[in-house]
């Protein structure tokens, strides 16, 4: 990673079992963590802004992969700070399939508890790959809310799980 990631946050690091938390999707259905446990790897995408010009590439770049998350038992999830509201107008235009997250109230509860809130208040554009037991295996956050991360970087961890 060159000094523009991090692969540990302010709280958590590579190794840490992640925390658990419950959010709604766009569609207002409750998603648990712990519902993946023993049964598939999780990515969680944390983006700054609904509808922002890098969030809006970021996501459908996932949704283009898909499959081949799929194919490392893998769930992809966004989370942002959006209302649901926002998130499932986003979701439409984008045409994505994956659950979009609202950590919308309490504002923030599961950005802070991972750490990844910018200096600005909203969430950092951070990834985290969560194995099937539970624990971080793969995080990275980006400094500048305005890069996209590399995907292959994100396989490429999946691929050691």
């Amino acid at each position: 990673m060159d000094s523009k990631n991090r692969t540990e946050t302010k709280t958590l690091k590579v190794g840490d079992v992640a925390p658990d938390f419950t959010l709604k999707t766009a569609k207002g259905e409750q998603w648990h963590l712990n519902d993946f446990r023993g049964k598939k790897n999780v990515v969680l995408a944390f983006v700054p802004f609904a509808f922002s010009s890098v969030c809006s590439a970021q996501l459908p770049s996932y949704e283009a992969e898909l499959e081949r998350f799929h194919d490392f038992d893998t769930e992809v999830v966004s989370i942002s700070m959006d209302s649901t509201h926002a998130l499932n107008a986003w979701s439409q235009s984008m045409h994505t399939t994956f659950p979009l997250l609202s950590d919308f109230y309490p504002q923030g509860a599961v950005v802070d508890l991972y750490g990844v809130r910018h200096m600005a208040g909203m969430p950092e554009r951070a990834l985290f790959v969560i194995d099937k037991e539970g624990v971080i295996r793969y995080i990275e956050v980006q400094h500048s809310p305005g890069e996209m991360p590399d995907n292959e970087d994100l396989f490429e961890s999946l691929r050691k799980l």
